[in-house]
């Protein structure tokens, strides 16, 4: 496309969006209204600065496509490496016996994700906080058995 035909539609995006931007200020207020414009002008300003023939240029181009491609499997690549190194990193090795025992012997009971051992029922074990706020949502959710 031509850097004339693509500020043309820039310049009519814009100038659609800055009359909604006037309706929608007279119907709910300024805020809202200058946050239409604010919207509004992004189009407009994309155009000036070149950002929009990038994009116009990366869609009807197979090789950026292909690079975009690249960079997706590169980030794929990386994120499975950390996830695989993370894992390596875990402490047992991928040793540990299935149903939650540890590998060493110990008592044999189960672990419990993260909590004591206790009764069934008992709600308790968090350390009331200095927030008031914190305590009388903790309040809320004792008095519902929520813990």
């Amino acid at each position: 496309m031509s850097d004339t035909a693509i500020d043309l539609i820039s310049l009519g995006v814009t100038l659609v969006g800055l009359v909604i931007s006037w309706g929608v200020y007279r119907r709910r207020g300024a805020a809202s209204g200058m946050r239409g414009a604010a919207l509004s002008l992004v189009p407009l300003a994309a155009a000036m600065t070149g950002v929009t023939e990038f994009f116009v240029d990366l869609a009807f181009s197979p090789v950026k496509w292909a690079g975009v491609g690249v960079a997706g499997l590169a980030v794929l690549l990386y994120l499975t490496s950390g996830a695989m190194l993370s894992r390596r990193a875990g402490g047992d090795g991928g040793k540990a016996v299935a149903g939650g025992r540890s590998a060493a012997g110990g008592a044999g009971e189960p672990k419990a994700a993260g909590r004591g051992a206790r009764p069934k029922g008992q709600v308790g074990g968090a350390q009331p906080s200095g927030d008031p706020e914190l305590a009388e949502i903790e309040k809320i959710l004792r008095d519902r058995g929520i813990s």
